[in-house]
């Protein structure tokens, strides 16, 4: 069978997804994946390095307790149990999913031909054409970016897949940027015996997307265990001399390494997805509406880091919800006002898996201002909190709200400090959900937890 009603090039997390909910609403589909199902996420992100970071934060948490002992990690098990996380690399467990879901699998590179049409070019180099009766959904995610650094390319860098997937520590580690894949994956080398991690960011501090203070806190956490995190520091030149590999930053200071891990950034998938032979850039994000359907098109779709409006696995996760459930009401022909649509991006959570960990939602403070809200922000310690201080010796961190004034609701929470993370939920709702100060004041948290700073920032508030 060679015609579906819709035909999903890329099969990780969100193609899984979209596909999913089509099946659900009735539809046939074809998912086409080049690689792994179960995608980048599954093998080769999320999943393999929260497995190598979690025994990290343990030990971490543990040595923050008197009379606790605690040895070194076991750095061979520790890479077991994410090779545990990974399926070895093999996905006939994803692909059996696929198959008892519903949904079609179908093996090899797809790319855009034509209107409904997708060509795919399996291992073998054979082809097939598979056409599409309703829409095609684009879900192929990102590649990690690699930028014109004179020697970078030749030194053969790491990305993101090859950190996740090391089957040896290296000695030395130069980490090339101060986003969420630098910060993670230098705490995880530094933790699991890496003697000298170096963080080299060109911009003033880390984690420039969040509030300036996170970024400040989590350095000091990464600098505590010995990582040398330099910002505002420029690399001009990466050379590789047989095992060893030389970096040279602006005013021509240089750092020796074994490996050195480029973590600049992420490119859409499109420069070989055929998005040109239906009027679309080739490298660019491909621009959605609120329903994921491609700007201009009645057919065409993208969903997930693909169309750039939030690069993270949850979020993609949702889109690919949204869109296969868009796709199945309107081959039924429900009117679009009746349609749930991802309207809005403003709420979106993350967080970063360092020791402290930084997580946040919405707003930050300078965004809000930039919106014109009329913004007061609140912050509390958490090593001031009851339940923060049970959690060991040196606890530390803080919490901030922003929020709508006018309005008195949250349009924006930050969360730094270790094991902060489960924190960020209860932020989420507040923020998606509008509920005002007034309400969450009778939301009454739990003694002794971390919790508690929920109340803490009220009060701070004037409640």
């Amino acid at each position: 069978m060679d015609s579906y009603d819709v035909v999903v090039i890329g099969g990780g997390p969100v193609g899984e997804n979209v596909a999913e909910r089509a099946v659900r609403g009735g539809l046939t589909v074809a998912l086409v994946e080049g690689e792994l199902y179960g995608g980048e996420c599954s093998y080769w992100a999320c999943m393999p390095s929260k497995a190598l970071l979690r025994p990290v934060e343990l030990r971490a948490a543990a040595m923050r307790i008197p009379g606790l002992p605690v040895g070194e990690l076991d750095v061979e098990q520790v890479l077991a149990r994410r090779d545990s996380f990974t399926s070895h690399w093999d996905d006939a467990g994803q692909e059996k999913w696929v198959v008892d879901t519903g949904i079609a699998p179908v093996r090899g590179h797809g790319r855009l031909i034509g209107e409904k049409t997708v060509e795919v070019t399996a291992e073998d180099g054979t082809t097939t054409t598979l056409t599409a009766t309703t829409a095609v959904v684009l879900a192929t995610g990102t590649t990690a970016a690699v930028p014109p650094i004179p020697g970078l390319v030749e030194a053969k860098p790491w990305t993101s897949r090859e950190v996740t997937s090391m089957h040896a520590v290296p000695r030395r580690l130069v980490v090339l940027g101060g986003g969420v894949v630098a910060c993670e994956m230098a705490q995880a080398a530094k933790g699991l015996g890496a003697e000298q991690v170096t963080v080299l960011e060109r911009g003033e501090r880390l984690l420039g997307r969040m509030e300036p203070w996170a970024g400040d806190l989590v350095a000091a956490g990464l600098r505590e265990i010995g990582i040398d995190v330099r910002t505002g520091t420029q690399v001009v030149e990466v050379r590789r001399t047989g095992a060893e590999v030389t970096v040279t930053v602006e005013g021509g200071a240089t750092v020796l390494a074994d490996e050195v891990l480029c973590a600049l950034g992420r490119r859409p998938a499109t420069t070989d997805l055929g998005v040109e032979t239906v009027g679309l850039e080739p490298g660019r994000s491909v621009p959605v509406d609120d329903s994921l359907r491609v700007d201009g098109f009645d057919w065409l779709y993208a969903a997930g880091d693909v169309n750039g409006r939030a690069l993270l696995t949850h979020m993609g996760k949702y889109q690919g919800r949204i869109c296969g459930e868009v796709i199945a009401a309107r081959a039924k022909g429900a009117p679009d006002a009746h349609l749930r649509a991802t309207s809005d991006h403003t709420a979106v959570p993350q967080v970063v898996f360092t020791d402290p960990q930084a997580c946040s939602v919405g707003l930050t403070e300078a965004e809000a201002r930039a919106k014109g809200i009329d913004v007061r922000v609140v912050s509390y310690a958490l090593e001031h909190v009851a339940g923060g201080s049970l959690q060991g010796e040196g606890y530390a961190g803080r919490a901030a709200l922003v929020i709508d004034a006018a309005r008195r609701v949250i349009v924006g929470a930050t969360f730094v400090g270790p094991e902060v993370a489960d924190l960020l939920h209860s932020a989420t709702v507040a923020v998606v959900g509008e509920v005002t100060l007034d309400r969450l004041w009778h939301a009454v948290p739990s003694y002794p937890t971390v919790s508690e700073v929920w109340l803490r920032l009220l009060e701070e508030y004037g409640l």
